[in-house]
């Protein structure tokens, strides 16, 4: 069955960095758009960013723009979400998702396939 965990959630400063890693397996990797989300408590879950099949089109949240960055590795199955310049108000829980049309959506309808999230916490 399709699988995406995700890691590298935490604690960290406002003004630092992490980097968030989602591992995918169960689907063929490169053929799928994968996105992130977040969600905060008591807020609607919100598009952060997202990545095409192929060439890698990205597409980022206004509220991360210039920020974060996300990449794919095909050969690894994996997606990331380098998060720099953190903010207390970038606290969520963070998670990945998959979307088999391809072409990258900002839209939770789209994609069919979810993890389970990781934490982020921005102190202040």
């Amino acid at each position: 069955q399709v699988q995406l965990v995700e890691s590298g959630g935490g604690l960290v400063q406002a003004g630092g960095s992490l980097r968030l890693s989602c591992a995918a397996s169960g689907l063929t990797f490169s053929s799928y758009a994968m996105g992130w989300f977040r969600q905060a408590p008591g807020k609607e879950r919100e598009f952060v960013a997202a990545i095409s099949w192929s060439p890698g089109n990205t597409y980022y949240g206004n509220s991360v723009k210039g920020r974060f960055t996300i990449a794919r590795d095909n050969a690894k199955n994996t997606v990331y979400l380098q998060m720099n310049s953190l903010k207390p108000e970038d606290t969520a829980v963070y998670s990945c998702a998959a979307d088999a049309f391809g072409l990258g959506s900002t839209l939770t309808m789209s994609y069919e396939y979810w993890g389970q999230g990781t934490q982020v916490t921005v102190s202040s």
